[in-house]
C-alpha cells in the first residue's frame, strides 16, 4: 500500500505545496516499476475510475510521465537550469495527469466520476489560532507563551503532563469526512478519532477537577486510570463517565441516538449530567452497548460483538443488518463523498450486510459491489451520487 508519507507527497503535489526534497523522493518513488499497481490505485482515488470499474490502462500514463520527467530532466541538464525549473516542471506533470487522464481515457464516461475531496485535519489553539495537521507530519504545539505542550509523530498528537501548568485552557482537534486521527492527552489517555469528529480538551488536566472532554463524532478511549479523577466525555446530550477503561463513542449530530460500546472496565452513562458516578442512569458492563434515544430522552441496553463496532480503528467497517440510511450515512463520512437517495422505500425499510475495506477499496468499487449483490442501481452526476 502507498505509505503515509508518498500519499502525502502526492496530494501536496496536486496542491502545488510539495518542496524540493519530497519531488525527488516522489520522482525515486514513482521510478520503481513495484509501485505500478499503487500508482494506478492512486489514479484511481483521486482522478476517479468509472463506476463500472472498465479500468483504463494507467500503466500507460505512468510510462508516458517517466518519459516525461526524463526528458525534462535531460533538458535541464543540458541547459544548466537551476533545480527549482525541474521541480515545476515535474509539478506541472503530476497536476496535468487528472486532465490527461480525463480527457484521454474519460471523455465518453463524464457522467460515472466521483472525485473525492481533500480536506485537512486542523487544530484549534487556546487563542483561536488554527493549525494545519499533516496526516505524517512532526510539527509542535505551543502555548500563548510559546512554550511546547505538545508534539506531532506521524498519525499520533501527544501532550505533556506539565505539572507546573495550573490553569485550565483548551484545544479542539477536527478530523473531517475520509481521515482519521490519534490524540494522547496529558494523562496518557488514548482517544482515537474517526471521520467527521472533532473533540475539544484540556491542554492539561487540573489536579482537583474532573478530566472532561467534549466530543462530537465518533472516538474510542483508551481511559488512563485515576480514581481520584473521573473521565467524564460530554455528548452535549449525554455524559458518559468512567474511572479507566476502554470504550467508543458515537455521537453525530445527524443521527438520531448516541452510542456508547464498552470493550473493558465500566462506564456510567447520565442523560442529565449530574456528574456523580454514583448517580448515573445506567452502568454497561464490557460487551453491551448503550443507546440514548435524543427524542424519547431514555437509554437502552443490548450486548452486541464489540469488534463490529470498533473495528473502523483497523479500516473494517462491518455492517449487520443495517438500515440503507446509516450505511449511506457512514460512506459519505469515510469517502467524503456526497450521497442522495430518491428511492424512499429503500432509505426507510432496507436493512443490508457488508464488510468494507475502506483503505483498498474506493467508493466505487463499493458501490459496484451493491449493484451486483443488491442490484441498487446508481449514477454520478455533478460529483454528487445519485440512488434510485
Amino acid at each position: 500500500m502507498i505509505t503515509p508519507k508518498i500519499k502525502n507527497i502526492l496530494i501536496k503535489f496536486i496542491n502545488k505545496f510539495a518542496k524540493g526534497k519530497e519531488l525527488d523522493v516522489l520522482n525515486t518513488w514513482v521510478s520503481n516499476s513495484s509501485n505500478a499497481p499503487l500508482f494506478e490505485n492512486f489514479i484511481k482515488a483521486h482522478y476517479a475510475i468509472t463506476i463500472s470499474m472498465n479500468n483504463p490502462d494507467s500503466s500507460e500514463i505512468r510510462k508516458r510521465l517517466l518519459k516525461e520527467i526524463r526528458k525534462d530532466k535531460k533538458l535541464i541538464h543540458k541547459k544548466r537550469v537551476q533545480s527549482i525549473f525541474k521541480y515545476a516542471a515535474i509539478s506541472i506533470l503530476f497536476i496535468g495527469i487528472g486532465y490527461f487522464f480525463q480527457n484521454a481515457f474519460l471523455q465518453k464516461e463524464t457522467n460515472n466520476i466521483v472525485v473525492p475531496k481533500e480536506e485537512f485535519i486542523t487544530l484549534e489553539l487556546e487563542n483561536g489560532n488554527i493549525q494545519v495537521i499533516s496526516e505524517d507530519g512532526s510539527s509542535t504545539v505551543v502555548d500563548v507563551n510559546g512554550k511546547v505542550v505538545g508534539a506531532q509523530q506521524g498519525d499520533k498528537l501527544i501532550y505533556k503532563n506539565d505539572k507546573n501548568v495550573q490553569k485550565l485552557v483548551y484545544n479542539k482537534l477536527t478530523v473531517p469526512y475520509g481521515k482519521k486521527f490519534d490524540l494522547i492527552l496529558s494523562d496518557g489517555t488514548s482517544v482515537f478519532l474517526n471521520s467527521g469528529s472533532s473533540i475539544k480538551y484540556p491542554v492539561k488536566f487540573i489536579k482537583g477537577l474532573n478530566r472532561q472532554v467534549y466530543l462530537t463524532g465518533e472516538a474510542f478511549f483508551d481511559v488512563a486510570k485515576d480514581k481520584t479523577h473521573p473521565f467524564v466525555v460530554d455528548t452535549k446530550e449525554l455524559n458518559v463517565q468512567v474511572l479507566g477503561t476502554k470504550f467508543n463513542v458515537q455521537t453525530y449530530e445527524e443521527d438520531s441516538q448516541i452510542d456508547v460500546i464498552l470493550v473493558e472496565g465500566s462506564v456510567g452513562l447520565d442523560s442529565q449530567k449530574k456528574l456523580n458516578y454514583k448517580d448515573n442512569d445506567v452502568v454497561l458492563e464490557p460487551g453491551y452497548k448503550g443507546s440514548y434515544n435524543k427524542r424519547h430522552k431514555n437509554i437502552t441496553t443490548k450486548k452486541v460483538n464489540t469488534s463490529i463496532y470498533t473495528s473502523w480503528m483497523t479500516g473494517t467497517v462491518v455492517f449487520r443488518n443495517t438500515p440503507f440510511r446509516e450505511i449511506v450515512k457512514k460512506l459519505e463520512r469515510l469517502y467524503n463523498v456526497t450521497i442522495i437517495v430518491n428511492n424512499k422505500d429503500l432509505i426507510d425499510n432496507e436493512n443490508f450486510n457488508a464488510s468494507i475495506e475502506v483503505e483498498n477499496e474506493t467508493i466505487e468499487q463499493v458501490l459496484n459491489c451493491f449493484n451486483k449483490v443488491y442490484e441498487i442501481e446508481y449514477n454520478i452526476i455533478n460529483n454528487e451520487i445519485l440512488i434510485n
